[in-house]
């Protein structure tokens, strides 16, 4: 019995030793880790280097344990890959990878950047976020327009992504918790339907991007929120907003002409391209008047071939009757998580107009452009939504 009770408190102390005396265990990887790719070799890269400044005055702000925060820069010279990460009282960039020269919009070149950072060890987290920053033209593919697309790299020529060899790189990458889009004419029901295998919520612009894009000192620290997408999307529009007069005395230094940007909520697509094919009434209709009719986010001018986008919800509104569109409606409010605009947004061709009418996303109505028809034909929302009852 003695001897028993001799060993007891000698095998406490083991315990003891063993659980809370051995090395502390490693930290568990990031909540999340965001990558910004800058294709800035273009017009907009004054902006480019405004916006990297605006992120590390974000990144002070940041929870620097839940955040890693990547940001790729191709400004037209010696692109590379740099992580922002704070050092006292500052922010610095900790380079990851320097690059040659090079196309920013290829696909490989993109892939390489992706793979560095969705592929790294040292970047592992709970869950991830991608903003992709450049000019860009919804749905449209290159060759089908004289502008954008998604991204313009101006390296030995003039190079653009197309959608389709966008999703053909998020098909190697993890799943992301959002993919926002600081570029033009983006918030188009055929992009996000494209991509909404592959993250939760989409966020971008239906109408053009202001100059200085999005407010990224105000983003940054909303990145690895559980609620990012919508809480980011309310605080750009409200940076905005807050200096919106109409556009009076409007500069790329006073962003004056208001702004409009759209969460979609992937989830609620598949169902919504359902609900659109099961409605649509199978008679062709007159895209002349349903045009004249729908609001347009897209206007020509300045040597731009001209796309329309058109505003989904009024299209549809004008195409069925009113039992069938309350019935779309519903599942079209399920996958907008948020949406707002000012009252007018500017356009570089027209200046400021009315968003009157205006919804948060955009639908392709055919036009004359016998080749743009055909390869709109090929998009899974033209084909899942039934888009060929109408004729098109």
């Amino acid at each position: 019995m003695i001897k028993n009770w001799l060993i007891l408190p000698f095998l406490l102390l083991m315990f003891l030793v063993t659980s809370c005396g051995s090395d502390d265990p490693e930290p568990g990887p990031y909540k999340r880790t965001v990558l910004v790719y800058i294709a800035g070799d273009n017009s907009l890269s004054s902006f480019a280097f405004k916006d990297l400044a605006e992120m590390k005055q974000g990144m002070l702000e940041a929870d620097a344990t839940a955040l890693h925060l990547l940001v790729y820069l191709d400004m037209g010279d010696s692109p590379r890959l740099v992580e922002l990460k704070k050092s006292g009282d500052t922010v610095v960039e900790e380079v990851v990878r320097e690059y040659e020269d090079r196309n920013s919009c290829g696909l490989e070149e993109t892939r390489e950047v992706f793979d560095a950072v969705f592929s790294n060890p040292n970047f592992e987290a709970e869950s991830y976020g991608l903003i992709y920053w450049s000019h860009a033209d919804g749905w449209i593919p290159y060759g089908e327009a004289s502008t954008r697309w998604v991204g313009q790299d101006k390296t030995d020529g003039d190079h653009r992504m197309n959608i389709s060899e966008l999703v053909s790189l998020l098909k190697t990458t993890p799943h992301f918790s959002f993919i926002m889009f600081d570029a033009c004419f983006m918030s188009s029901v055929e992009v996000a339907y494209e991509l909404r295998n592959f993250t939760d919520y989409y966020i971008g612009s239906p109408t053009e991007n202001p100059g200085p894009g999005a407010p990224y000192d105000k983003l940054v620290p909303l990145m690895a929120e559980d609620n990012a997408a919508v809480r980011m999307a309310q605080v750009y529009f409200a940076s905005y907003e807050a200096i919106y007069n109409g556009g009076i005395g409007i500069s790329n230094n006073n962003w004056t002409g208001g702004t409009s940007i759209c969460v979609m909520r992937t989830s609620a697509l598949q169902e919504l391209a359902s609900i659109t094919a099961q409605l649509l009434p199978q008679e062709d209709v007159d895209n002349a008047e349903l045009m004249e009719k729908v609001f347009d986010y897209d206007h020509d001018g300045w040597g731009r071939d001209y796309v329309g986008y058109f505003d989904l919800k009024q299209m549809m509104q004008e195409i069925l009757d009113e039992d069938s569109f309350a019935t779309w409606e519903q599942a079209f409010d399920d996958a907008i998580a948020y949406w707002n605009t000012t009252a007018k947004n500017y356009s570089q061709v027209v200046g400021m107009f009315s968003m009157e009418g205006a919804n948060g996303i955009t639908q392709y109505i055919p036009g004359n452009n016998a080749s743009r028809a055909t390869a709109y034909r090929s998009m899974s929302w033209y084909q899942d939504a039934g888009l060929s009852a109408l004729g098109w």
